[in-house]
């Protein structure tokens, strides 16, 4: 690693909900190392952009809605009977592209039987994950869309507190939808009322909630 510089804001104190630092100048070595010193290590993420690293370890307010939003992507599979391949916070790399993330949760839907029986993926061959789920509470953190984008990651959905946006895969740039390509009737709005609904509902009304939702709603 040459000329390091470590870049600090006030997104780094102690109240807020999302820890991160932002190091520049690290070379792909450098982040493969890292990788493999931390690959048991679930409370730290890595992403890498050509030489930029964000190292991110998330808190229990992150972990909370990242699980919901998980949780009502595995209710909504089932309802509608899609088998999906949950590979959470996995790591996702090219080294020919020099990028790398590793999301709060996602999820191959269309591409699942491709992957299913894979323990390690090569993206030079396989498929990015259809659906890429991210909390983002606080501002400041390393644009991922640029990685997603060069990866190839076709629909994200990102929660920032307040709203989740879904973004579609354009070129290799994403544009703000208010549906889902996953599940086609899905809104934008329909998932932020969920989880609003979330931070007061126990886990049990929640589910019911939302099967009841997905059995009114969705197509047959």
């Amino acid at each position: 690693m040459n000329n390091l510089t470590i870049t600090t804001s006030e997104d780094l104190s102690p109240v807020i909900s999302e820890q991160r630092v932002i190091l520049h100048d690290v070379s792909w070595e450098t982040y493969e190392r890292l990788l493999a010193d931390l690959a048991d290590q679930s409370y730290i993420r890595l992403a890498y952009d050509r030489g930029t690293l964000e190292i991110m370890s998330p808190t229990t307010k992150h972990e909370r809605y990242n699980r919901t939003i998980a949780l009502l992507v595995e209710i909504l599979a089932e309802e509608l009977g899609i088998d999906v391949a949950s590979l959470g916070s996995s790591t996702f790399k090219r080294g020919d592209l020099e990028r790398g993330f590793e999301p709060d949760s996602c999820f191959y839907i269309k591409n699942a039987e491709r992957i299913i029986d894979k323990d390690e993926l090569d993206l030079t061959v396989d498929p990015p994950p259809d659906l890429v789920i991210e909390v983002d509470i606080t501002s400041g953190s390393l644009p991922k869309f640029p990685i997603y984008g060069q990866l190839g990651v076709t629909e994200m959905w990102r929660y920032d507190g307040r709203r989740l946006y879904i973004y579609q895969l354009v070129g290799d740039s994403y544009a703000e939808s208010e549906c889902s390509a996953a599940f086609s009737w899905l809104t934008s709005g329909v998932l932020t009322d969920l989880l609003e609904k979330s931070k007061t509902l126990k886990r049990t009304a929640l589910v019911r909630s939302f099967r009841e939702m997905v059995r009114q709603q969705a197509p047959r």
